[in-house]
């Protein structure tokens, strides 16, 4: 018989008899299942259990053998009704407290107060202490008295609140999958796991270190959290001055501006008070002296500084993109880092020490072995309209001297329409149409307007060689939206600050360095051997000697992962290049479902 449902706690288990006995069968059932049928509850009136309910005691003892007969009651009318608990984890909860017979679990003070305590800290990762029903915690926490019915409303609350920070810290408190139809990273642990954390959590000698392990521990993210506190405190002391607008300041000039633009940069602390560099640079130097309008030179290293860290052309020219950064308040910031501590809590369970990361709004990709960098490169991603996805993937093989079959996006987007205004595209763009055989189709027998509006039938490809678009080596990866990695023979675009470029895949400024440390046979595969294949323009498949994960990451916020650096904690802020960041602070930012009171 299955007493456990599928609805409520997210599996179905046959229970062994002697487990079914100890734990009061027909009311688990009912709590459980939903309900209960006539015959169990005809055998609950005549269990030794339900005649103990009926038996005459002290009001001490009453409440002491009712309380978890109260809760197991109160549980079972949230189920029936429908309630779902104030929050998803309505059948970890009820899990919870049939692994403990339903015995109360908060009647030490001391650990009500560690809770709360946890509570309001989560303001460290983020999170907002109201979506745990901090002020509900703190009155319930306050009341004393002996009512059952107190006991078990505060019991149920307080277990609600620690099952909801728990899925926070640990998972994120927005469902990426509702942001990100590819979304495919590790989901949550099941019902049975997570009710099993709770139980750990309560035994814990200290409860707030337990729960704050359950949060990513790289020092990334403890990174992004010392940031999220100087810039809270920013934000609170009114921030820094906006710079006007206006012409392009440079190094030398003499400008009403700069006066602003100074002010700014030491806000931050970018630049000292009296003229030193900030942030991450204590070398101290001398204070500036003479006209506070001329653009100097300690002002012009400060703008660099700040200009390398969000991702501009550091050249200390302070132009429109220079000037949007710097007018982006200390508020937004908060925001922008709460988001990304955000996304750390996505996807911190797959970050192993062997990761191929590829950050697509940084523009650049790091191979990660036995938790060192040993390889890193710039890149191009998808442009706005040709978003690069966010995946987990891994690296199926590597192809030599690839040609290229133009995927149905480009097909539909770029050759149709081009072909349509201009009869020699394809000749331009070294293209070619195959049939399914491979037989070669004239662009001229081809209807291209009717092909525009009633589907394609054959295949556009170019063959490999120095224009190739995917280079000399591609990294095919496994997901079914036909992105991968590959070279380019557009080189000098790796020379542009932004380089969000691409139609979705990732071009690679140093592919060759990659091949090999993925080949892992130096014996086989060594730089020159790699050359010589490549040189025979022979298309070849090769498969990987080392296989590790591959992570195509959205950040627009990323703190220095170096513990003890003097760097440490400095945050480099991205541009949101493709609107990410608003529709992940409208859903951190709205309320949570909260526990009944």
């Amino acid at each position: 018989m299955r007493f456990w449902n599928n609805d409520l706690l997210g599996d179905s288990t046959v229970l062994p008899r002697a487990v079914m006995a100890s734990m009061r069968v027909g009311a688990a059932a009912m709590l459980l299942i939903g309900g209960a049928s006539p015959v169990v509850a005809q055998a609950l009136e005549t269990s030794p259990a339900f005649e103990s309910r009926r038996a005459p005691a002290s009001s001490v003892q009453q409440t002491a053998t009712t309380l978890p007969q109260r809760i197991e009651q109160a549980l079972y009318e949230q189920a029936s009704e429908g309630w779902s608990g104030g929050s998803s984890e309505a059948a970890v909860v009820r899990l919870f407290y049939y692994g403990r017979g339903y015995r109360p679990a908060w009647t030490d003070p001391a650990r009500r107060g560690d809770l709360i305590a946890a509570v309001e800290g989560s303001r460290e990762h983020g999170l907002a202490p109201d979506d745990f029903s901090i002020d509900a915690l703190r009155r319930a926490t306050a009341q004393s008295g002996e009512d059952a019915q107190m006991i078990v409303r505060r019991d149920l609350l307080f277990t609600e609140a620690l099952a909801s920070l728990v899925r926070q810290l640990r998972y994120g408190k927005v469902d990426p999958s509702s942001l990100y139809s590819t979304w495919n990273f590790s989901p949550p642990l099941g019902v049975r796991e997570r009710a099993q954390t709770l139980s750990d959590l309560l035994e814990a000698a200290a409860l707030q270190d337990a729960l704050a392990a359950l949060a990513p521990q790289d020092a990334a993210y403890r990174g992004l959290q010392k940031a999220l506190s100087r810039f809270t405190a920013l934000a609170a002391t009114g921030a820094w001055p906006s710079v006007p607008a206006g012409p392009t300041l440079r190094p030398g000039e003499r400008d009403p501006r700069v006066r602003a633009l100074r002010e700014r940069l030491q806000a931050e602390g970018w630049l000292a008070a009296g003229g030193a560099a900030g942030q991450g640079d204590k070398r101290g130097k001398a204070a500036a002296r003479g006209d506070a309008t001329r653009y100097d030179k300690a002002l012009a290293e400060a703008v660099k500084r700040f200009q390398t860290a969000h991702g501009l052309a550091a050249d200390a020219a302070v132009g429109s993109s220079t000037l949007a950064a710097l007018n982006v308040s200390a508020a937004e910031r908060v925001a922008q880092i709460r988001v990304n501590l955000e996304r750390m809590r996505w996807v911190a369970r797959d970050m192993g020490t062997d990761r191929l990361v590829v950050d697509i709004t940084g523009f650049n990709a790091a191979l990660q072995l036995d938790g060192a960098v040993v390889w890193s490169s710039k890149v191009m991603v998808g442009r706005p309209a040709r978003e690069t996805p966010v995946l987990l993937d891994h690296v199926r093989h590597l192809v030599l001297n690839p040609k290229w079959v133009v995927p149905p996006t480009i097909l539909r987007e770029d050759v149709i329409p081009g072909m349509i205004r201009n009869a020699a595209y394809l000749q331009k763009h070294d293209l070619r149409i195959v049939d399914r055989s491979g037989q070669a189709v004239a662009p001229a027998q081809i209807d291209w307007s009717s092909a525009r509006r009633g589907g394609f039938p054959y295949q556009v490809v170019q063959q490999s060689g120095s224009r190739g678009a995917l280079g000399r080596i591609k990294f095919s990866l496994s997901n079914g939206y036909a992105i991968y990695l590959h070279d380019t023979p557009s080189r000098s675009l790796f020379r542009k600050p932004a380089r969000a470029l691409s139609s979705g895949c990732v071009r690679l400024e140093k592919p060759r360095e990659l091949a090999l440390l993925l080949l892992d046979d130096p014996e086989r595969w060594n730089e020159q051997a790699l050359t010589a294949a490549i040189d025979s323009a022979r298309t070849q498949t090769l498969p990987v000697g080392r296989h590790v994960p591959v992570m195509l990451l959205y950040r627009t916020a990323v703190a220095d992962a170096a513990d003890g650096a003097e760097s440490a904690g400095v945050v480099s802020f991205r541009f949101d290049i493709y609107n990410h960041d608003g529709p992940l602070l409208a859903l951190l930012d709205s309320p949570s479902p909260r526990p009944r009171p």
